[in-house]
């Protein structure tokens, strides 16, 4: 007699064991109507599953975020037999839900294209609107392959041979066609819905291995319902539009080549929008007690290996061996984060608690080994720049350090246009450094950092550094997407593991706790979130090129010369368009270059000493004496940290 409590906490007995479905129909025809599936004891379960024992029950219904994970997997498995029945002959091998969408995997000998989705989405919807059960079955290993191997399916074969002798094996029908799966489903393929799209094609190796067969991979996203489909296609076209790596071209930015995979090659433009960001950091920094160090980018393996990032981050390190006489095969690691480096900077001369805290600073190059693949844009690089600190405090100082960390980071993130962020508290990692004991004293002091600073945060369990728990911070930028830049990390093993100590009050000898922080991440992936974040149309303080002079006559090159000669001298970014070109040619030129403000000059204007602005790519024009053009300018264009800082040159 199973005893099944429920959310509530109220308990249903049942004489014997009984399906989910059962239970949901004895509670009432709205929740079997509305159920999906079920979590069984925490986990999700097919609702056709028997319970045999006491459990505790909670149904999954269309509105749960759990649904949407099994929406996209059994549309998966629509797809699968939508391409089975359309090309005889194909194989299915994977195909798993993934982020915002799902995808299968096939075995043709013509690869698919754009072109096949409509008849292949018509299909989906004839088996979605047959809304056939899904059933499980299991299947004896041996029998199973054997099952697959008379459909000419090697790859499932494949599948079923590579999986441990301990493993059941189960299959899933729905109708007259079946597939090896591990579970759980929806009801039927009914549950799936409509709000579903196909949307790419790539092709795929087999293990992702390049020795093995190249698939053909179909990518779709399935939503809820309609209004979702609708949201999130709105969201992928609006990406597109602000593509970093597309603006970047436009505006002149940066480029990438094979020549230097992962690392970026600045323009003038894109370098001016690097330093404005850096001076702006640099400032932020300054004002609040940092000390800004530089450490060398090569470093021998020992001190790796001392701080545990050998073991840790080996295959992503760029190793150089030397081979001189006196050096000989010594190995050298360009470093692919600071912190050891700082702790070398801490060590050195005896170190008193009336330093600390001690804010240590850097916008420290590393140098990672990202595969190939991974690699987008300036988004994902080789080559980056860490805004990166590390606070060097007593285990008392940790909240206050925090409760100033978080203030700076929040102040950060508004200047830059993020008002709000959400924040992940992620813990210890299955492999470490440290004792449970050690880990113990860092979660426990972060989570009391987080209350004192009112750090209200999410559980990421299981994704914490290897030294020590962090918080992430996550920004939503204007489309909607997520991005995890700045992180604060308490760290007590890296300290022990480097000697790192100073002298108490009491005179003993004792280890630092090390925060590592940063706000930005990296100052190529922020740059390449806020091109996407504003389109390339950049608040003034922050655009590469603030204002552009340009002329309606060359009567006017003259007047246009002084003019941006004094929008310079009052610290404007501006440069000069003088071409033999009409005035709208020259506009549309510069909306496509996202200029924010183009002053226009022309005979009139000249006589008059005056700047017709026009914000861009608005048609608004306001006319202004050149004088008071400069200084409105000047203190429109001033970063938020100068905000109400008198101009830097008054107009000549």
């Amino acid at each position: 007699m199973p005893a099944i409590t429920l959310p509530d906490g109220s308990v249903r007995a049942f004489d014997g064991p009984v399906t989910g479905t059962t239970v949901a129909a004895a509670i009432g025809p709205g929740l079997a109507k509305a159920a999906l599936a079920m979590q069984v004891d925490g986990v999700t379960r097919d609702l056709a599953m028997l319970i045999e024992h006491d459990a505790s029950l909670r149904f999954i219904t269309r509105r749960d975020p759990e649904a949407l994970e099994m929406i996209r997997h059994d549309a998966a498995h629509v797809l699968a037999e939508a391409v089975q029945a359309l090309y005889p002959g194909t194989q299915v091998t994977i195909g798993p839900s993934i982020e915002n969408g799902f995808y299968y995997d096939f075995a043709r000998n013509e690869p698919f294209t754009p072109e096949d989705f409509g008849a292949i989405e018509a299909k989906m919807r004839e088996i979605v609107a047959r809304n056939a059960p899904f059933v499980r079955s299991v299947m004896p290993r041996e029998e199973a392959i054997a099952f697959f191997e008379a459909r000419g399916e090697k790859y499932k074969a494949q599948l079923i041979r590579d999986l441990p002798e301990t493993e059941e094996i189960s299959l899933y029908s729905q109708g007259d066609w079946i597939d090896l799966c591990r579970g759980p489903h929806m009801r039927g393929t009914g549950d799936v819905g409509t709000a579903f799209k196909l949307t790419k094609v790539a092709g795929a190796y087999w293990r992702g291995d390049h020795r093995n067969a190249m698939l053909s991979r179909i990518y779709g996203t399935a939503w809820r319902d309609q209004k979702e489909l609708d949201a999130y296609l709105h969201q992928v076209e609006e990406a597109e539009k602000r593509d970093h790596r597309k603006i970047g071209r436009e505006m002149h930015l940066f480029h990438l080549q094979e020549e230097a995979t992962g690392s970026i090659f600045w323009h003038p433009k894109g370098w001016k929008l690097y330093r404005v960001l850096e001076d702006y950091m640099r400032r932020r920094l300054d004002g609040t007690a940092y000390q800004e160090v530089r450490t060398p980018q090569l470093l021998d393996r020992k001190l790796w290996e001392a701080s545990g990032h050998w073991e840790k981050f080996r295959e992503a390190m760029f190793i150089a061996r030397v081979e001189d006489e006196s050096e000989k095969d010594r190995v050298l690691a360009l470093k692919p984060m600071n912190c050891p480096c700082h702790v070398q900077i801490f060590n050195q001369g005896l170190r008193s608690y009336r330093e600390l805290p001690l804010r240590m600073a850097e916008f420290g190059s590393c140098h990672r080994y990202e595969p190939s693949g991974a690699l987008h844009g300036i988004m994902r690089v080789r080559a980056f720049t860490q805004d990166d600190a590390h606070i060097f405090c007593t285990e008392e100082q940790i909240a206050a350090e925090t409760v100033e960390f978080v203030a700076l980071l929040s102040s950060v993130y508004r200047d830059l246009g993020f008002p709000e962020f959400r924040v992940k508290f992620s813990d210890r990692p299955a492999m470490r450094a440290g004792t449970d004991e050690v880990w113990d004293q860092a979660e426990g002091a972060l989570r009391e950092a987080c209350r004192t600073a009112g750090v209200e945060y999410t559980l990421n369990p299981g994704e914490g550094a290897f030294y020590g728990p962090k918080l992430e911070f996550v920004l939503r930028d204007a489309i909607g997407r997520d991005w995890q830049c700045g992180t604060l990390q308490v760290d007590f093993v890296l300290p022990e593991r480097l000697g790192a100590e100073y002298v108490a009050e009491d005179g003993s000898r004792r280890r630092p706790v090390m925060l590592h922080r940063a706000i930005l991440g990296s100052f190529e992936r922020f740059i390449g979130i806020l091109i996407e974040q504003h389109a390339g149309r950049f608040p003034l303080w922050l655009a590469p090129v603030q204002v552009v002079v340009t002329t309606i006559v060359s009567d006017a090159d003259d007047y246009a010369r002084e003019a941006a000669a004094a929008l310079a001298r009052a610290g404007i970014r501006v440069d000069l368009d003088l071409r033999n070109e009409k005035i709208n040619r020259k506009v549309v030129d510069h909306i496509d270059q996202r200029v924010p403000v183009l002053a226009v000059v022309g005979r009139r204007e000249a006589e008059e000493r005056t700047l017709v602005l026009r914000r861009l790519p608005g048609r608004e024009q306001q006319a202004m004496p050149l004088e008071e053009a400069v200084r409105s300018l000047a203190a429109e264009a001033l970063p938020p940290d100068r905000a109400g800082a008198a101009p830097m040159v008054a107009a000549a």
